[in-house]
């Protein structure tokens, strides 16, 4: 075994959510996005396995994974679907920030029921004029008391109308970021209300709206670490929820370059299988080795983040935009060689073309990524 090696307790974990993905999410993730059915009782049958709350502490009721160990689960579950491991991603990240810098009172109110997924959280940092300039959101909450009073709005949030918790990083102080505390909200607190469903072009698993708070009265005890923590809160969620997704696009990517092996093996042209052309050979290898590369930075910079090394977040913002645009690109590689076949939805190709369209926008553009690589780079 070489350093490079997953552990056999590495490869076990792999291999049950592997085998969750097969029996539970593969077979039905077609119809789920052709009729946008979003899967609550397979999503809670992931959290019986502990999928709920993987790097959420033992003492807190989590089952305390690492990051790396977190993206073989999700990489394993979007080789089914990448919109459902997506969702079950973004609730870790909530349940991880309140069990990191919640309160005793705080963790014991919420984890419980979101650890099980009979309660499904969400994040809300992106608002209708603030997405890349996350640190210039307008949502506001005044104390009043023992209660803050939160006005304003939150866009594109993954679980809009289906959430029970809502992460909500709100201003409570000066403008920039020192001014932004982050509290749980419910969602059936008065004044919260959700806007439509988004048409989008991919994640039909799961809902994604609006959020609205009109003068909502959330208790001060529910913050979630000091005041003026919350920007630094979201980043540090960010980093991991960067490695999540990446290691959505890796599994949606392996499942295309899979399928292309397949289909070239066995589609005929010019009497002979295309996968003997050396085109498709050369096509197929670069796929190979651009996963490859792309999963083994992930998997350095989910230790590094588990780790909490120095450099974690310029890794993680490298490992998420080599692994989205890979991802992205390997299926689109897999759809040409499937020729007009893989444009239709009897084969799965195109739906993964859809779900992982969008991976290189959310937890932070890849144009964010850049900056953010080389704002490290420029600094030392």
């Amino acid at each position: 075994m070489s350093q490079f090696d997953l552990t056999d307790d590495q490869l076990q974990i792999q291999e049950m959510a592997r085998k969750f993905t097969a029996d539970a999410i593969t077979p039905n993730a077609a119809e789920w996005d052709e009729k946008h059915i979003f899967p609550r009782d397979t999503i809670r049958e992931a959290a019986e396995l502990g999928f709920g709350a993987i790097y959420v502490s033992e003492e807190s009721g989590g089952i305390g994974l690492g990051r790396l160990e977190a993206a073989l689960i999700f990489e394993a579950m979007a080789y089914g679907c990448p919109s459902t491991s997506a969702f079950i991603s973004i609730h870790n990240m909530v349940c991880w920030m309140i069990d990191r810098f919640g309160s005793a009172e705080l963790k014991q109110k919420y984890l419980p029921k979101m650890i099980s997924m009979e309660h499904m959280g969400s994040y809300c940092l992106t608002e209708p004029s603030s997405g890349s300039d996350a640190a210039a959101l307008k949502t506001r909450a005044v104390l009043d008391g023992d209660h803050y009073v939160v006005s304003g709005s939150k866009a594109f949030i993954s679980g809009g109308g289906a959430n029970d918790v809502m992460v909500a990083m709100v201003r409570t102080g000066e403008e920039g970021p020192k001014g932004i505390s982050a509290l749980v909200i419910e969602k059936d607190m008065p004044g919260v209300s959700f806007g439509a469903q988004e048409r989008k072009l991919g994640w039909h698993s799961q809902p994604t709206s609006q959020v609205n708070f009109d003068e909502v009265r959330v208790p001060v005890s529910n913050r979630v670490g000091a005041e003026g923590e919350g920007f630094r809160i979201a980043m540090m969620g960010l980093d991991g929820g960067r490695i999540n997704i990446g290691a959505c696009s890796l599994g949606g990517g392996q499942r295309c370059l899979d399928e292309a092996i397949a289909y070239t093996k066995g589609r005929q042209q010019f009497s002979q299988p295309i996968a003997d052309f050396q085109n498709t050979q050369f096509t197929l290898a670069d796929m190979e080795t651009e996963l490859q590369a792309a999963r083994q930075l992930l998997y350095v910079a989910a230790v590094k983040v588990t780790e909490n090394a120095a450099d974690k977040t310029r890794f993680a913002a490298m490992a998420k935009r080599l692994a989205t645009d890979t991802g992205s690109s390997v299926v689109d590689r897999a759809l040409q060689l499937h020729g007009g076949y893989g444009y239709l939805m009897d084969y799965p190709i195109e739906r993964f073309w859809r779900d992982l369209r969008v991976h290189s926008i959310l937890e932070g553009t890849n144009q964010i990524m850049r900056v953010i690589v080389s704002r490290d780079m420029l600094r030392q």
